[in-house]
């Protein structure tokens, strides 16, 4: 055998080791993507100061399988109007509740008829202005961007449908700086005071 037919061979065994190499990682890697967790990058400022522009964030998408939403996490979701788009805001209203706004005092009615009244000043950027009442059914939630003036939410474009979030934030990769481990997560106990 010539120096020619072992280099022949030599980038064969090399190129096939390479595609079985390269299977392999796909047979990993898509799985945990499609199924497991995703990449997402905030776009806009709805979310400020919480989350940023550019922000590169890791999607759980197994939590939802096993529990539903709470109040307080934050979520990416199809929009419900273009479902091709996503957006990431944090839950304000669950199943069954009535959500009201007056100004910038949110205020929720749940099942049972017992009203909460949200403090949310520790990660609102501003004071904000808004009015309504909204009744939400079995499957719905009400999210609000954290720079509610600002953000296109469900005071704009109406409820969300549970079946249209893929997601919760479950890790902030970059910047580098700014790493954390489930950012913007607020339990709703931080937030709730009973009227």
């Amino acid at each position: 055998m010539n120096s020619e037919q072992k280099t022949r061979k030599s980038f064969k065994q090399e190129a096939l080791e390479l595609l079985r190499f390269t299977l392999i990682v796909l047979a990993i890697v898509i799985p945990i993507r499609v199924f497991i967790a995703q990449p997402f990058i905030v776009n806009g400022e709805s979310m400020i100061p919480t989350l940023d522009n550019g922000d590169y964030l890791i999607i759980d998408q197994i939590t939802y399988k096993q529990r539903t939403p709470e109040r307080g996490e934050v979520v990416v979701f199809r929009f419900p109007s273009n479902q091709r788009r996503f957006l990431i805001k944090r839950i304000i209203g669950l199943p069954g509740e009535t959500v009201g706004i007056n100004g910038s005092r949110v205020t929720i009615t749940d099942a049972d008829g017992n009203v909460i009244q949200l403090e949310e000043e520790s990660y609102l950027n501003r004071e904000f202005s808004s009015y309504g009442t909204w009744s939400l059914g079995s499957d719905e939630y009400f999210v609000m961007g954290d720079n509610r003036q600002k953000s296109s939410d469900s005071r704009s474009w109406g409820i969300l449908k549970e079946d249209l979030i893929v997601g919760k934030t479950f890790l902030r990769l970059f910047p580098l700086g700014n790493f954390d481990y489930q950012p913007a997560e607020i339990e709703a106990s931080q937030i709730e005071l009973a009227l």
